[in-house]
């Protein structure tokens, strides 16, 4: 593999600073902070431990990307996280990681975001739920709901093959426009809406651990073990709600100056986004009660607390802002991921025709091939089961790209670091304990999250077996 950090010349670098932070922030902002917080109550049980959980996510999601920064100086070019893998533990693992962000990662992201956005459509236009099945098959019912996933996920595509100037217009406004938005409810929740009875009662006991019961819908404290296991369920949803932060390093090679504004949007985009998560989990805590939280229907716990706030119309408005919301990250996420099979088809490790630029400057081929693979995961209806599988998988390639400012340092002493992972080697080594340790903790306590991503990573094996044979770069 060639060392040198030169820059990928067929593409127009055509995003700044403010583009590169919004796709980190829009990347990582879907649905999930409207949603997973119902289930996160459910298994820590308490205030002080529902912002823990979202306080030390954002902490770790923070240190990834600080280290992340040192690598994309590195390497300022197409691929991100795929390229840094291949320079530090060669072709197998970086095709492993790229074979798991085609199969299920990014593509699965794709087909559950645009499904979010049909869902909360369907409060607007009942008529495209998931309830109106237009077609019924033996395998699968197909309803309006995908259909209009996979419309959404069809133009995003055909956006974003016009050239990455269209693509980053969409993605910067639509991300200004839900932090904004989600500012707004925020301030307004913590002001007009705020109840100080529900605020002092849901800190009266902040950091008992209690674990709620769907049943009868009450609350136990838990002890020894059991914490541990609440503490790795509950991450489970605040840790996806926070993916996806690592897309701008697949677009490195249309980025200006990436050698300083990779890091920096890393940095400023998950910094942002942090903030924004902490002060939306207060505005629910000043809103509503802990049951309320816990029970809120079909999980969404945003829609409840805008009803507290607006009244009857709160669900329009939470339904407008989801809509806005999954719509910009689905773009972010169609936008960055074809970066990634355009490399590894370069490497020989993809279909030849990823690696391809079209006539706008752009991988066409490859952003179809990734909307077609997502739109099937659509119809499955599985697309949820398979991103609580491979969490498992997410984090062991967090931790192998995090493990590779180490071996790089050694590898490559004497390459050019712009940038370099603050708090080397404690905080990188740290986030690496951190992510080895909440594995541990899913492998004990929630094994149907991990092996399935062992069987996607497996499958992988004989698929490099077969494109190793091509040419290599």
């Amino acid at each position: 593999m060639e060392v040198n950090a030169t820059q990928e010349n067929e593409m127009r670098r055509e995003l700044g600073l403010l583009d590169g932070t919004m796709l980190v922030a829009g990347s990582m902002i879907g649905s999930g902070i409207f949603i997973v917080s119902s289930d996160i109550v459910r298994n820590v049980g308490s205030a002080g431990w529902l912002i823990f959980v979202w306080a030390i996510t954002g902490a770790i999601t923070l240190v990834a990307a600080l280290s992340y920064g040192e690598l994309s100086s590195m390497f300022p070019k197409a691929g991100g996280q795929y390229v840094y893998l291949k320079a530090a533990y060669g072709r197998l693992v970086a095709f492993l990681y790229g074979w798991s962000f085609f199969m299920v990662i990014q593509t699965g992201t794709i087909a559950a975001v645009g499904v979010a956005f049909a869902k909360f459509s369907a409060y607007l236009f009942p008529e495209i739920g998931e309830n109106n099945i237009i077609l019924a098959t033996g395998l699968v019912n197909i309803t309006a709901a995908q259909l209009l996933a996979i419309s959404t996920i069809v133009l995003l595509t055909w956006l974003n093959t016009r050239g990455v100037k269209n693509g980053k217009i969409a993605q910067t406004t639509l991300t200004i426009v839900k932090i904004l938005s989600l500012g707004g409810l925020v301030v307004l929740g913590l002001t007009s809406g705020f109840n100080s009875e529900i605020w002092e009662a849901n800190w009266h006991e902040a950091w008992t651990m209690m674990s709620w019961s769907a049943l009868t819908e009450t609350a136990a404290p838990v002890t020894g073990t059991a914490i541990i296991a609440g503490l790795v369920s509950a991450m489970v949803g605040s840790i996806f709600s926070s993916d996806a932060w690592n897309n701008v390093t697949f677009i490195a090679g249309e980025i200006r100056n990436p050698k300083r504004n990779v890091g920096l949007s890393l940095f400023l985009g998950v910094l942002v986004v942090t903030i924004i998560y902490l002060s939306a989990n207060l505005m629910y805590l000043a809103t509503m009660s802990l049951k309320e939280i816990a029970f809120a229907p079909s999980d969404r716990v945003a829609i409840v607390a805008a009803q507290k706030i607006f009244g009857p119309v709160g669900t329009t408005v939470i339904a407008v802002m989801v809509m806005i919301s999954t719509f910009g990250c689905n773009n972010g996420l169609i936008l960055s991921g074809a970066r990634v099979y355009y490399t590894m088809a370069k490497d020989g490790l993809f279909f030849n025709r990823a690696g391809e630029l079209n006539r706008n400057e752009v991988p066409g081929w490859g952003l179809w091939v990734q909307c077609v693979w997502a739109s099937i995961l659509c119809l499955t209806g599985r697309y949820g089961d398979l991103l609580n599988y491979v969490i498992f998988v997410v984090l062991i390639f967090y931790a192998l790209t995090i493990g590779a400012v180490f071996i790089l340092r050694k590898k490559y002493p004497g390459m050019e670091r712009p940038y370099k992972a603050i708090g080397y080697p404690v905080v990188p080594f740290l986030y690496i304990i951190t992510a080895i340790s909440i594995c541990i903790g899913l492998l004990l306590y929630q094994p149907t999250y991990t092996w399935p991503g062992f069987v996607v990573i497996v499958l992988g094996i004989p698929v490099f077996l077969i494109w190793n044979k091509g040419p290599k770069q």
